[in-house]
């Protein structure tokens, strides 16, 4: 155990992941591994997120034996007392950083993706503001370097989108091993769940009215087929003609696919590819998304106590945050974030907001009980 200025790290129960990451760097150098493509995503992955552990526990430990020996010797020469005083405060920073790296986390922070977006209160404005949310995550994804797919949409004729759903994918890039870990997409993307609400003027008021309207956006885990079980007798998958926006024909084949999982009453759909197999596809990934985000909320559902002060909920009846035009701001109301660069904020510059996020989930894990 080791404590520096309240903050306590308990190295000893970090052991168990110093001995996966050894397995992992064992299963990396086996070329079974890479021949197997899910298997090595998923190994990669993984030993991606254990690195900033290792390395950060590899540090401490240095520090903490290098603090001993400065210590034991500051009596005999007093050069080393000032020694020890810096090894102190770089013990508190190191502490710090580990227990934020050792703080309980959701197992789905490295995966990729999947964000729903619809339309609500508000009709063809809410329809609208669909399309600035939109736009708004598309823009952000590049400033992280992630890559965006549209998997489904469907569009009204002023351009908004009733519903449209996304796939956020991390970059393929390689960093340099000395880099800070790259953000993955639904450890960013799980708070934009929620209801997001608008105020401003619609292009369909006339008399320049302020109303008011909303958005649900829901973010899901992009999980591999590996990973969710699904019984081909749970499903009923129907066929349908694409259109577009006014009820226009995409194509003249019956491409679209609507999935419904008997069980649960999941449906999903897809009509954005050209046949009805990638649709399919589609819908299937859509699919497994959902029942993994369900299991989740109610796993959250029954230990409702423990996790109230979490900030991340895929509840979509919680108003979590309030884009204001006339007054360009943005408000967060889980967190009392404000700002009034609500222009900049819907061009994708989310970095200040992801941050303050979090910061606050962060604080909110720290603070749980791990017994």
């Amino acid at each position: 155990m080791s404590e520096h200025d309240g903050v306590e790290v308990d190295i000893a129960a970090a052991a168990p992941l110093r001995e996966e990451y050894a397995a992992l760097e064992a299963e990396l150098a086996d070329p079974a591994t890479h021949a197997d493509a899910h298997k090595s995503r998923r190994v990669g992955r993984r030993y991606a997120e254990l690195t900033p552990v290792v390395r950060q526990l590899d540090r401490h430990e240095q520090l903490l034996d290098d603090h001993q020996a400065a210590a034991e010797l500051a009596d005999e020469d007093p050069g080393f007392a000032a020694e020890t005083a810096e090894l102190e405060a770089q013990l508190r920073v190191s502490s710090e950083k580990l227990a934020a790296l050792l703080a309980p986390r959701d197992p789905h922070d490295s995966a990729d993706c999947l964000l729903e977006i619809k339309s609500g209160e508000g009709g063809e404005e809410s329809a609208l503001f669909a399309g600035d949310l939109l736009r708004m995550y598309t823009r952000y994804a590049e400033t992280v370097g992630w890559s965006v797919e549209m998997l489904d949409s469907q569009q009204t004729d002023l351009g908004g989108y009733k519903s449209v759903t996304l796939a956020v994918k991390a970059g393929s890039g390689s960093p340099s091993p000395d880099a800070e870990p790259a953000p993955m997409p639904y450890g960013v993307l799980k708070f934009e769940a929620g209801v997001h609400r608008v105020q401003r003027v619609p292009v369909t008021e006339s008399q320049g009215r302020v109303h008011t309207s909303a958005a649900g956006v829901l973010a899901m885990p992009d999980v591999d087929a590996s990973d969710v079980e699904i019984a081909d007798h749970d499903l009923r998958i129907d066929v349908y003609r694409s259109s577009g926006p006014g009820g226009q024909g995409v194509n003249t084949t019956d491409s679209a696919v609507r999935i419904t999982h008997l069980p649960t009453g999941i449906v999903v759909s897809c009509q954005n590819e050209r046949s009805q197999l990638q649709n399919k596809e589609q819908a299937m990934r859509m699919l497994r998304a959902k029942l993994v985000a369900r299991a989740e909320e109610e796993a959250a559902s029954a230990a409702a106590e423990a996790r109230r002060c979490q900030v991340r909920t895929v509840d979509r009846s919680e108003r979590i945050r309030t884009y204001n035009f006339p007054e360009n701001r943005i408000a967060d109301h889980r967190i009392g974030f404000k700002a009034h660069n609500l222009d900049q904020v819907l061009g994708g510059d989310l970095a200040d907001l992801v941050a303050a996020l979090q910061q606050a989930d962060l604080a909110a894990r720290l603070a749980r009980p791990t017994g």
